[in-house]
């Protein structure tokens, strides 16, 4: 299948035109036109190298709506024309115990990514900044109707990614809960958490950012270099979602949680945090990491969201103004994902 995008051929490379192919659709498999794809910060990290494990030449995007253009002879959740969404992974063993239980992100043999990864068989997998992707329907999701297309985009990612956690560690009524950090991640942990029921406390460095977050749900803000303001929520908080990508002092969010809290850490620094023992051994404290859910628990998301009302903030922008767009994010100044309009996308 022909298929157009946009990538990096080099860690220093600007985002260039490029033509490519994907294979045809087989019996299980959708095609998808793309109509939106957002723009997360891994794909930052990815497209430079950062994380020590790109593949190039690398088309990115892993938020990624659209409408299905061609469905395989064995599918069942799909037909031409309908929305369809893909997140973060594409395909995983389907084996394992893991995926037999429905959280095929975490695939013994490892989950097969939507970019910079092979699948099994060797195939160099393509991202959205394209203007279509195949992909078996297992890996594949329905919109509802009731859904922005482009603001749904960001919940492939960010907001599976803020959302499983919150359910696995029964965020709720009765539960004080901080979230670190008002960006793509955390606006989405902000509003989900908020709408679960739970006392919301966001916690920014930025001053220019607390109207924002009480707008978008928060019940109290705190600027996080204020040492007065942070010690008033000390041994108080339940559960902490850190959703930093950017080095911080991880441990004076510990210190936050109550008796047999838990922070679980969402967000992908370069470089690895410093962990203090005693903020930890203190208050028998839960440090703890999470990932996206499963394809289960993301069609489960999207729905809450439609029954709900909830899509991410988003600036749209066109593809030729990605380098503009990746220079924004590293500087958290987008409120608070781009989404790249795909009919900016040249024709060939």
């Amino acid at each position: 299948m022909k298929s157009h995008g946009y990538a990096a051929h080099d860690r220093k490379s600007p985002l260039v035109p490029f033509s490519f192919e994907r294979r045809d659709p087989g019996p299980n498999d959708i095609a998808i036109e793309i109509a939106y794809c957002g723009v997360c910060h891994s794909d930052i990290h990815q497209v430079r190298n950062e994380w020590g494990n790109a593949i190039y030449p690398m088309v990115p995007g892993h938020e990624i709506v659209g409408h299905v253009s061609k469905v395989g002879s064995a599918v069942k959740k799909f037909k031409e024309g309908d929305r369809a969404a893909v997140g973060v992974i594409v395909n995983s063993c389907r084996v394992c115990e893991n995926c037999k239980a429905g959280v095929e992100a975490y695939c013994v043999k490892g989950g097969v990514g939507t970019y910079n990864a092979r699948d099994y068989d060797g195939e160099l997998m393509f991202g959205g900044y394209a203007n279509n992707i195949v992909v078996d329907e297992r890996y594949a999701h329905t919109l509802s109707p009731k859904l922005d297309m482009a603001a749904t985009a960001p919940l492939l990612c960010a907001g599976i990614t803020t959302y499983s956690p919150l359910r696995h560690w029964k965020v709720g009524p009765g539960k004080k809960v901080g979230i670190v950090g008002l960006g793509g991640l955390g606006h989405m942990g902000l509003k989900f958490a908020h709408s679960l029921g739970a006392h919301v406390v966001q916690f920014t460095t930025s001053a220019a950012k607390i109207e924002d977050a009480k707008k978008l749900g928060a019940d109290e803000v705190v600027v996080s270099t204020d040492a007065a303001a942070m010690s008033k929520h000390a041994g108080s908080l339940d559960f902490v979602l850190d959703c930093v990508s950017a080095m911080h002092n991880i441990n004076a969010y510990l210190g936050l949680l109550r008796l047999d809290g838990t922070l679980c850490s969402v967000g992908l620094p370069d470089r690895p945090l410093t962990i203090a023992p005693f903020a930890i051994i203190t208050n028998r404290r839960s440090l703890a990491g999470s990932m996206i859910g499963g394809m289960a628990e993301t069609q489960q998301m999207l729905d809450y969201c439609a029954d709900h009302g909830i899509v991410s903030d988003i600036e749209l922008t066109p593809i030729d103004k990605l380098a503009e767009a990746y220079d924004r994010v590293v500087k958290g100044d987008v409120k608070y994902r781009f989404v790249i309009d795909m009919s900016t996308l040249p024709k060939s």
